[in-house]
């Protein structure tokens, strides 16, 4: 069951009422609205658990949303309600955060931004998905196959952070795809399971911001957007707090097991993804 999408500044009654969503299902039926606001609504409820600080789901929520239009559309009308979970997770994990990894890795991010706005008529979104993919499956196998050593905490360096910063802020950008880079820096620095969800939700908070500039001036910010936002923010808003309850009560060891396994799925998907766009 697919659906043609349009996102425009007007508003029409043809879609869901008064988004400004133009939808046309190819059945004409209810059961196809469902389908398309049963995914919209999934895909939100995975960026407020992944703002709760469960790993990796909010980088679900675009491909899911692309089944029913399109990606770019999709990233448009996810990114205000990444901000708005953003706000929520900064309550929730104030208090627990790495300073110097923030530090020495944000400067990086907004450079990535910068430099994917810049270049955002001139790079394929595909070998982005593709490279990014790729340095995920690259960290996993690296941390699967190596000798285990007991987890202790360690500096964070400037050099890579600014490295992995960079590239985190330019693959968010162009796909929202920030989570494998950020996650090859920051997994080997032995946060605890908290420490690593309150940093990782603020990094992103600040990314997700300034994102917000170019978004605008790219035109994907429009009201229908901002309309569609607005409701799907609700149900992130309730799963964010889910998210946190998941991380207090999972065990520390299970926690980056799964950080870890969903880093490898993610980027096997992206890799795929990556890989057709370009052929």
């Amino acid at each position: 069951m697919q659906f043609s999408i349009q996102l425009y500044a007007g508003f029409d009654a043809s879609g869901p009422p008064g988004l400004g969503l133009a939808v046309t299902p190819k059945a004409g039926s209810t059961m196809d609205e469902l389908w398309f606001w049963g995914l919209a609504i999934t895909a939100a409820a995975l960026v407020g658990l992944g703002k709760g600080g469960v790993p990796i789901v909010g980088m679900l929520s675009v491909p899911l949303m692309a089944l029913v239009m399109n990606p770019v559309m999709a990233a448009g009308v996810l990114l205000p309600v990444y901000f708005v979970s953003d706000m929520f997770g900064l309550g929730a994990y104030r208090h627990e955060f790495d300073r110097r990894v923030l530090a020495v890795f944000l400067p990086g991010a907004v450079v990535g931004i910068g430099i994917g706005w810049a270049t955002a008529s001139l790079v394929s979104e595909a070998a982005v998905t593709l490279l990014v993919g790729v340095i995920g499956l690259a960290f996993v196998l690296n941390l699967t196959l190596r000798k285990p050593v007991a987890r202790s905490a360690k500096r964070a360096e400037a050099g890579p952070g600014l490295f992995w910063g960079t590239v985190t802020g330019f693959t968010s950008f162009v796909s929202h795809a920030g989570a494998p880079p950020y996650q090859v820096y920051t997994l080997p620095l032995g946060m605890t399971k908290a420490v690593f969800a309150g940093t990782s939700t603020i990094a992103f908070t600040v990314i997700n911001a300034v994102k917000l500039v170019p978004y605008y001036a790219l035109g994907q910010l429009n009201p229908g957007n901002l309309k569609m936002a607005a409701i799907l923010s609700v149900p992130a808003a309730l799963a964010v707090f889910a998210g946190v309850r998941l991380v207090k009560v999972m065990p520390e060891k299970l926690f980056f097991r799964l950080v870890t396994w969903a880093l490898l799925l993610i980027s096997l998907k992206l890799v795929w993804d990556g890989v057709a766009g370009l052929i």
